[in-house]
């Protein structure tokens, strides 16, 4: 019987969860990551190899999280970590924020997290960990990202509800915090490319530490707090070059 320890990542197929995925499958890991472009499933499937389960699955949708949540339970039987990773941000002006934007937002970054925790509640150990990712937009005002902001600050509540539901049981509930990360995120817009440098170089000059965070130093605060910060639930980890701390 393989007993190696089991991890769920959704949006673990590129960027910052994908680090994630390498990093437990370092470590012998069985993994399995979710994403939804053929492309970003695709490049999972190529990097991460064989030993990765790459699934797609809309972190968004209700149905697909059952499905998701029994397709685990199927194949690993229990979910020693849990990584609640998926977000969708799609920059607008207030003034043109439409119905259909907002509810995409809070879909995927706030009912996603909270069902898929509901959803695989029943897998998880006593003395696992879930780890969500927030953003350091939960505690910041920033022009054309108030849905998204208002939804990882919505997140960062509902880390602190899921750690008290989990208490009784042992499973320890925590967050990571990114701040500016080099991640293929700004190369992908259909921003012109001058403005997405002037966009990175503003991102730089920001940031106390005046350098982009990587995504391999998200993986290693949620390896941390998956395995490391035994003692701490219901806390959320800047992993932001002091942005947070130092400028709020």
């Amino acid at each position: 019987m393989n007993t190696a320890k089991t991890a769920l990542i959704t949006g673990g197929t590129n960027g910052m969860g994908r680090a994630v995925a390498q990093r437990f499958l370092d470590r012998g890991m069985r993994v399995m990551v979710t994403g939804q472009t053929p492309a970003s499933l695709a490049e999972a499937r190529a990097i991460l190899g064989d030993d990765a389960r790459v699934v797609r699955s809309d972190a968004g949708d209700l149905t697909e999280i059952d499905a998701l949540s029994r397709l685990v339970t199927d194949e690993f039987g229990t979910l020693d970590v849990l990584v609640l990773n998926a977000g969708l941000a799609e920059p607008s002006p207030f003034s043109e924020m439409t119905g259909r934007g907002f509810d995409a937002a809070f879909a995927v970054n706030v009912k996603g997290p909270f069902f898929t925790a509901k959803a695989l509640a029943p897998a998880l150990p006593d003395g696992g960990a879930i780890v969500l990712t927030t953003s350091i937009g939960n505690i910041m005002a920033r022009p054309t990202m108030l849905a998204y902001d208002a939804s990882k600050a919505a997140l960062r509540a509902l880390t602190r509800g899921l750690a008290a539901e989990f208490l009784p049981r042992g499973v320890r509930v925590n967050a990571v915090s990114p701040g500016p990360i080099r991640t293929s995120m700004i190369a992908r817009s259909p921003l012109p490319d001058d403005v997405k440098a002037r966009m990175e170089q503003q991102m730089v000059e920001a940031t106390p530490m005046r350098r982009f965070g990587r995504a391999e130093e998200i993986a290693a605060a949620v390896e941390f707090l998956a395995f490391g910060a035994t003692f701490t639930t219901g806390a959320e980890l800047p992993v932001d070059g002091g942005w947070s701390q130092l400028l709020s």
